[in-house]
Order: structure tokens, then C-alpha cells, then sequence
């Protein structure tokens, strides 16, 4: 089946993003998002807005995918879906959506890991993008997710450092939120740090053992710092918006760098491979390019389109695993909490 066209059809739901995508084998023939405003007047996504609009997108976004990628759906070998983790009420209606479609046509169903194909979006064909070398660290860092893992196959992977509590991403969009900035926070902050002095304010970095991270507490220091600056000055977050930007994401860059320093160190793996939609930080960007040149890394980036969530990382996880014939059951259900193991 490796020198075979398998067409895969690839459905992604796990939060606030319909998405759907058809590859033969590990090339994108098209990959559609179609993204839900909604949520930004809530300052962060409302679980039961975002199932009801899943069940609104699907059908045309799968159309779209299979029209882009002029692929007939009798064509297709299989269809992949994200299992989990995420939102359950977002997971069942890809999941649904991908059990009939799939009993439909009589074609094999499978079942993804959002975090594992996090990972393996580095192994989309894409010539604008390099995958690595087995073994590599993979840092995931999403509004969801924060992990580390040690990725020996395709299927051997080990978790060796998580979040205790909140994800980077949600620390980066609650402490735009603290600054009056709409959602999602965490691109403007970006954008503003550039401006600023990132050792302007000086922000506590927590002490957790290992290679675990934790956010909780950064978050409540920012909060404190700026409810007494504001007390003082009405006007000091417009006055000091850049510096405030630039010194609490220089906070969380070096906290997530202090572990993956920490992580090379203990496994001597230097391939460092970088994942979900908070890849997109210039700032990360930056300092692992700077980490290249300083301690002989190696780094690699998904394009941006694979790192934010999207079914082509999930049609490359069910193009490896139709390669070894790993089918899910139609009794299949969804999962919240999805681990992600070896």
C-alpha cells in the first residue's frame, strides 16, 4: 500500500475548529479550516456554541476538501478523525460525522490522537518543511496543551514533561485578557512585545520539579502587578502596553526553555521539534534559532497552517496507521481526556 494513491479524508473537531483535509499518502491536497468568531466576544470558547457551529461547518467544510482536492469520495481509502483529547461536545460530531460517512461508503475508519498528530505534522510532504530524524524531543504548546515528549517511532512516544495546570497558550491569552485585549490575546501580545523592553517588569518564574510546567501561578502574579500598577495609575497599562507584552512573554519563553535545556540535558537528544498554535510566537521562534547556533540543536517547525489545529496532521497520522492496518471499531467513542502513550 506504500507505492499505492491512498486517499485519506481527514476530520478535525476537537475544539473550535471544523476542519477537513484529503491526502494521498503524506501530501495535503487540501486542507480546509473554517474558524468560529463567535467565541470572541466571550473572551474564550463556550464549549456548547462550538459543538452547535461543528454541526453547522462539517458538511460543507468535507465538501470543500473533497472539491479542493478533486477527489470523489468513492475514492477514498479510508477516513481518519480525531478521537480526542478536547472538547467532548466539539469531538462527537466529528466523531459521528466520521462513523456514518465512513459505515457509508464501506471504507475503514480510523481513529487519531490530536497531541500525536501535533507531532507528526512534521512528517506532512511539503517542501517548505523538513521532518526529523527519529529520536527527537517534540514541545507542543498550544491554548490547550503543554508537553514535552520523547518521540522514538511514529507509534513510540513518551510523555517526559506537562503542564500541572494551565496551558501556555491560555496563560499567554489570560494575560491579554488582564490587559483589556480581545480574544485571542496571544498574537497581540507578540505583536506588542516587539515593541517593547522584555526585563521591563520582572515576573516570578515557578519552581516545579523536572520537566513539568505550571502557569497557574504566573498568571496570578500578573494579575496582582496589575491590579496594584493600575491602583496607582489609571493609566499605566496604556502607558507601558508594549513593556508589560514584551516582559511577560519574555517570563514565559524562558520558562519554557529552562525545560527543554533541562530535557536535552537528561536525554541527549538535541532534534528539537516544535508543535501546536503557540509555535507561531516569534519569540519561541527566535530563541531556538539562537539555540541552534549556542548549544548545536537542531530545530524544526511545521508550516504555520499544520501547527494551529487541522485535519492535514490528522490525515498523516491515519496514513501511517492505514500502512499498518490499524482500524478503529464503529463502537468507538470520543474522549475528553485522550492520553497520549506509547
Amino acid at each position: 500500500m506504500k507505492n499505492q494513491e491512498n486517499f485519506i479524508l481527514a476530520i478535525e473537531s476537537s475544539c473550535d475548529d471544523t476542519s477537513a483535509a484529503v491526502l494521498c499518502n503524506k501530501k495535503v491536497l487540501s486542507n480546509v479550516v473554517a474558524t468560529q468568531e463567535i467565541h470572541q466576544k466571550y473572551g474564550g470558547v463556550v464549549p456548547e456554541l462550538a459543538s452547535r457551529a461543528h454541526q453547522q461547518n462539517i458538511v460543507p467544510v468535507v465538501h470543500q476538501a473533497l472539491a479542493q482536492a478533486n477527489i470523489d469520495k468513492k475514492q477514498l481509502s479510508a477516513i481518519a478523525f480525531t478521537r480526542g483529547p478536547g472538547l467532548m461536545g466539539s469531538l462527537l460530531v466529528g466523531t459521528s460525522f466520521a462513523k456514518s460517512l465512513s459505515l457509508g461508503l464501506a471504507i475503514p475508519l480510523i481513529e487519531v490522537n490530536h497531541m500525536q498528530a501535533h507531532i507528526l505534522a512534521h512528517f506532512i510532504e511539503d517542501r517548505e518543511q523538513e521532518s526529523p530524524d527519529f529520536p527527537f524531543l517534540a514541545m507542543t504548546i498550544s491554548g490547550g496543551h503543554t508537553q514535552i515528549v520523547l518521540v522514538k517511532s511514529y507509534f513510540e512516544m513518551e510523555i517526559i514533561g506537562e503542564t500541572l495546570d494551565d496551558a501556555v497558550g491560555e496563560a499567554f491569552d489570560k494575560s491579554a485578557k488582564l490587559l483589556g485585549l480581545p480574544y485571542p490575546g496571544g498574537p497581540l501580545i507578540d505583536k506588542y512585545a516587539k515593541l517593547g523592553t522584555e526585563k521591563a517588569f520582572e515576573f516570578p518564574k515557578p519552581k516545579v520539579d523536572g520537566l513539568n510546567f505550571s502557569f497557574s501561578g504566573l498568571k496570578t502574579s500578573i494579575l496582582y502587578f496589575i491590579q496594584k500598577k493600575t491602583k496607582e495609575n489609571s493609566e499605566f497599562i496604556n502607558e507601558n502596553l508594549a513593556d508589560i507584552c514584551a516582559s511577560i512573554q519574555f517570563t514565559i519563553l524562558e520558562i519554557l526553555m529552562d525545560k527543554l535545556k533541562l530535557a536535552v540535558k537528561q536525554t541527549g537528544v538535541k532534534r528539537i521539534a516544535l508543535g501546536g498554535g503557540v509555535a507561531a510566537n516569534s519569540g519561541i521562534r527566535s530563541r531556538l534559532a539562537n539555540a541552534e547556533e549556542e548549544f548545536g540543536w537542531k530545530t524544526y517547525i511545521p508550516k504555520f497552517e499544520y501547527c494551529t489545529d487541522n485535519a492535514a496532521m490528522i490525515g498523516v497520522v491515519g496514513y501511517f496507521k492505514f500502512l499498518e492496518k490499524d482500524f478503529a471499531e464503529q463502537n468507538i467513542a470520543a474522549k475528553a481526556r485522550y492520553k497520549l502513550s506509547s
